[in-house]
């Protein structure tokens, strides 16, 4: 309610204030209510419309749930030795062409702030900046897969259950 109440005295616009407060909502550390919550704490950050979607992305070339074969989670050492080669936001932007510039910016950092991914910036003309998931991320690989895998395997079930309701 303070943000709304500030953006009332700067003569700020409701929309704008509610962009205000979506975009505030990033720089929640923990939960206010569940602060020791995991659920709340880790899956709402890692668990929006793109941070999946790009850490999935990042891992270039791992299968990550195919129909045919339904993934397995490997041990740690195997997860750990998985190549991940490092990635510049173009590419980024260009394997997952529906994000916005704004939007992948704002995913890689929060991905930062929470220690999926490195940022490594190269002291060029023009200036060049790589991306690497880190090994918290590479822990969190074979979990995203086993979802895709699983969203995969269900995914014309669920689509007809919509039309149904």
């Amino acid at each position: 309610m303070k943000i709304v109440s500030l953006a009332l005295e700067k003569n700020i616009t409701y929309f704008c204030a509610v962009i205000l407060i979506i975009i505030m909502d990033r720089f929640t550390i923990q939960d206010a209510l569940f602060p020791t919550c995991p659920i709340r704490n880790i899956l709402s950050r890692i668990c929006d419309k793109w941070s999946l979607l790009v850490l999935a992305t990042m891992t270039n070339g791992c299968q990550l749930g195919s129909p045919s074969e339904p993934s397995s989670s490997p041990s740690s050492d195997v997860v750990s030795d998985i190549a991940v080669k490092p990635m510049r936001f173009n590419e980024l932007q260009k394997a997952i062409p529906d994000i916005s510039q704004k939007m992948l910016t704002v995913t890689l950092r929060t991905l930062e702030e929470d220690g999926y991914v490195t940022r490594k910036i190269y002291p060029e003309v023009p200036p060049r900046v790589e991306y690497t998931l880190t090994a918290r991320a590479k822990s969190l690989l074979p979990h995203i897969s086993d979802l895709i895998g699983w969203a995969i395997e269900n995914f014309d079930a669920v689509v007809a259950d919509r039309k149904s309701s």
